[in-house]
């Protein structure tokens, strides 16, 4: 896969559900910590190297911010970075939390 896609929020429970996903959310430590998708790691640029050497980079990737415009880029990035399956969230944490509130951590 070159690049990465675009998914909803309904497409990206699907693959947490078909089996193992790496999600990183790169909101800041507070708007993390009030809230973000189980199993989500949040990355920044203090802790990326140690996410990137953390992952199975041929696990899908999915990336997640506040309203799906930064984590775009975040995705195109991580692609690059030799992930082999880089997901964008559309609508970000703001409207997963709506979709999935039995799927997010507080």
């Amino acid at each position: 896969m070159s690049g990465f896609q675009r998914i909803t929020a309904g497409d990206a429970k699907a693959l947490m559900e078909a089996g193992k996903i790496n999600i990183a959310d790169i909101r800041d430590a507070m708007s993390f910590g009030a809230g973000h998708i189980s199993g989500a790691a949040r990355v920044d640029n203090d802790n990326l190297a140690e996410f990137l050497s953390g992952c199975d980079k041929a696990d899908p990737l999915l990336v997640c911010c506040y309203h799906g415009n930064s984590s775009q880029g975040a995705a195109q990035f991580f692609a690059g970075q030799g992930y082999e399956k880089v997901y964008s969230l559309d609508g970000g944490y703001e409207l997963w939390k709506l979709a999935f509130p039995d799927l997010t951590e507080r």
